[in-house]
């Protein structure tokens, strides 16, 4: 165990239980004055406060203290192609205040960044809070990002944003860490930590207009070399042979199970549909043909799935997005490719199930990612000197 600064105890005490220096020093194996230095740090820096005295044992007794999650804040924000999500959150993650507005990603880097940072100036004058108890910002964007920089890299739906320095332009507002992912891996953080904190290899998909997915594995995400792990819908699938995606290539998985292509299919039968939105709506009026569609695009979906399950051996798999908004139909159609075709020593503990976070999985991610990021021991040891 590194035990070598504040930074450890306060990733101890992060669980939320007060404990006493003697419980510390338990754990650590530090020295009563080691651990009263390091607590010290934390105190100053208001991480650590403390709580009511543990029951007696029959002598003096021992003052317990405990991580206040109140003592800063993150900032986060999940933009989406028309819209963003923009929250403050307490060190814990708990969202303090959040609004979603309208606001188009093909407006341009400068342009959507300005009005993210005039709407958490906002918020923190509404809970009456300065900007320098920010630790670190956490923005998820819809395209491929190349995590070490930020910076997006070609993303299809956002002319003007390849290779743009996203953590420069928003740190000449909030001088702090700025940590930027896509859109999916943000609501994987975002699902893990509020539904499956005690999962460690899972697997978020989302599928609505496009179909990506966030992989959790060993606890941590995954992002591989250029930050396109998870790109799942443009693996190929047999049903989508010869069908050209928007991508530029054929047999894309997305070509034929994404929102747009379920509603493409459901005209081609008379039926009015554009969007994912459109198709989810048929569904719940009990349209037999919408039901169908989207039962064997889960079918199509379950298809990939099944490579993923050999590949990546999850426990979980959760399904989010626009298109997931269908009832059942959609996992039923994934379980019931992926529990046939999977062997059965790797689907024998897997649980497939609809997001329970639903939209605000994203902003929460978001918050996640800023947290983590700023609490790292490593970091937090270097605040402390």
């Amino acid at each position: 165990m590194d035990n070598g600064g504040p930074g450890e105890l306060l990733r101890i005490l992060r669980d939320g239980r007060p404990r006493t220096r003697a419980d510390l020093a338990a754990i650590t194996g530090l020295g009563r004055a080691a651990i009263s230095s390091r607590l010290e740090a934390l105190l100053e820096l208001g991480l650590v406060v403390p709580v009511s005295d543990a029951a007696s044992t029959g002598g003096r007794p021992s003052a317990r203290l405990a991580f206040n999650p109140g003592a800063r804040l993150a900032a986060a924000a999940d933009v989406g192609a028309t819209h963003a999500t923009v929250a403050l959150t307490d060190l814990s993650g708990r969202i303090l205040l959040e609004t979603t507005e309208r606001l188009e990603i093909s407006c341009g880097p400068e342009a959507v960044l300005d009005q993210l940072a005039m709407t958490l100036q906002g918020h923190l004058e509404t809970v009456k809070r300065p900007a320098a108890d920010i630790v670190a910002v956490g923005i998820g964007l819809p395209g491929p990002v190349e995590h070490s920089t930020g910076k997006p890299t070609s993303p299809p739906i956002m002319p003007g944003w390849d290779g743009f320095d996203v953590p420069a332009y928003v740190r000449q507002t909030f001088d702090v860490p700025v940590l930027v992912d896509n859109d999916v891996n943000i609501m994987a953080l975002g699902e893990r930590a509020t539904r499956w904190p005690n999962e460690d290899n899972m697997i978020f998909l989302k599928v609505a207009t496009g179909i990506g997915s966030g992989i959790i594995s060993g606890g941590v995400l995954q992002r591989g070399a250029a930050g396109v792990a998870g790109d799942v819908g443009h693996i190929a699938v047999s049903k989508a042979a010869g069908i050209q995606c928007r991508c530029g290539k054929t047999a894309c998985l997305e070509a034929i199970a994404g929102g747009p292509a379920v509603a493409a299919h459901l005209r081609e039968n008379g039926l009015e549909a554009t969007t994912a939105n459109d198709v989810v709506s048929l569904v719940r009026s009990g349209d037999l043909a919408a039901i169908q569609a989207v039962r064997q695009a889960g079918r199509d979906i379950g298809e990939m799935l099944n490579m993923c399950v050999s590949l990546i051996n999850p426990s979980l798999i959760v399904v989010g997005g626009s298109l997931a908004q269908s009832g059942e139909h959609l996992i039923a159609g994934i379980r019931e490719t992926v529990y046939a075709r999977s062997t059965p020593l790797a689907t024998q503990h897997l649980n497939i199930t609809r997001s329970e976070t639903g939209p605000e999985a994203g902003v929460v991610g978001a918050g996640i990612l800023a947290i983590e990021h700023a609490l790292a021991p490593h970091r937090l040891n270097d605040l402390a000197t």
